[in-house]
């Protein structure tokens, strides 16, 4: 089994499980490293491909309802296995204030970390996990192919996370 096989095949970490930590660069080139917003809680969205229309209409929603995120202490890193420079544009055409983050080189790598990389088509799958401030994950999901998240479940787990 080659290292990519294998890396394809991890599991989808459960709830509790620490969320492994990785460094990707943002829409402008910069690193972002999880492990950094210790102290902080984090939405980590993985999604297929900037400019879709599935991903496009959940990444407006979040932009939209970013308070929501912000209210529970909790920043928003999405992830996508395009370029830096489309995430850029992307970002660019519709306002997208959080960190968007290319897990392009090498392909898909943190989306096989956390177990939702789909090596026949190449893309991460539609998926959420919310980490707490001490890394540990305290919620997570894995949507069907085609089928947008519930944003009330974003508010849900969030909540959760500020009566902890």
């Amino acid at each position: 089994m080659t290292a990519a096989v294998e890396a394809a095949s991890a599991a989808v970490p459960v709830p509790g499980a620490t969320a492994p930590d990785f460094e990707l660069a943002n829409q402008y080139g910069e690193p972002v490293r999880l492990s950094s917003f210790r102290g902080q809680n984090v939405a980590l969205v993985f999604y297929p491909f900037a400019f879709s229309g599935i991903c496009t209409g959940e990444l407006c929603e979040i932009r939209d309802n970013l308070a929501t995120f912000e209210d529970s202490n909790a920043v928003v890193l999405a992830v996508s296995v395009d370029s830096k420079f489309s995430l850029r544009a992307y970002a660019e055409r519709d306002g997208y204030t959080f960190d968007l983050l290319a897990d392009f080189w090498p392909h898909g790598a943190v989306a096989s970390a956390y177990g939702v990389f789909d090596a026949v088509s190449g893309m991460a799958k539609r998926a959420t996990f919310i980490i707490d401030a001490d890394g540990r994950i305290s919620y997570r999901v894995v949507n069907p192919r085609g089928q947008a998240r519930d944003f009330a479940e974003y508010r849900a787990a969030l909540a959760d996370l500020k009566q902890a």
